[in-house]
């Protein structure tokens, strides 16, 4: 498990030192610059995620092994894996409430300009865009229920 979060962390450092460089020594050819940037975020996303992902499925098990073990107050490895976790719902889908009220919003804004009677209506497509949030911390509600 300790390889994992080393893995992690090794990427966000070679994430933050590759833009560091990137930002003093710029690719300045186009076409080049753009094939190597999708290759490099591409597989920089890959690791990410694939690395988060198995910390996660491992942490969960040890957090539901060891917390009859672990005494009060006292957070294990496993434990603070599995709340990282089930609060990973939470953060997609504000992110995903927020790609979706953004187009709204503008579509919202240009539709009051010209017939302000339509400001109702608008209002519940946008309320319908922030619901996408709602949801993701109904499932992070109900996750820490489980674990905690």
């Amino acid at each position: 498990m300790n390889w994992l979060i080393a893995l992690i962390v090794l990427n966000l450092l070679l994430t933050l030192g590759l833009g560091g460089y990137m930002e003093f020594r710029p690719i300045t050819d186009g076409v080049r610059a753009q094939r190597w940037w999708k290759c490099t975020l591409a597989t920089n996303l890959l690791v990410f995620v694939v690395a988060s992902m198995a910390a996660l499925l491992l942490g969960m098990s040890d957090a539901l092994a060891q917390q009859a073990a672990a005494p009060h107050g006292e957070i294990s490895v496993g434990l603070g894996l599995a709340l990282l976790g089930a609060g990973i719902p939470t953060a997609l889908a504000t992110f995903g409430a927020g790609l979706a009220v953004g187009p709204v919003g503008a579509a919202a804004l240009a539709v009051i300009a010209e017939k302000p009677e339509m400001f109702g209506r608008t209002l519940i497509y946008l309320g319908l865009a922030e619901g996408i949030a709602i949801y993701g911390l109904v499932v992070t509600i109900l996750l820490l229920g489980r674990i905690a």
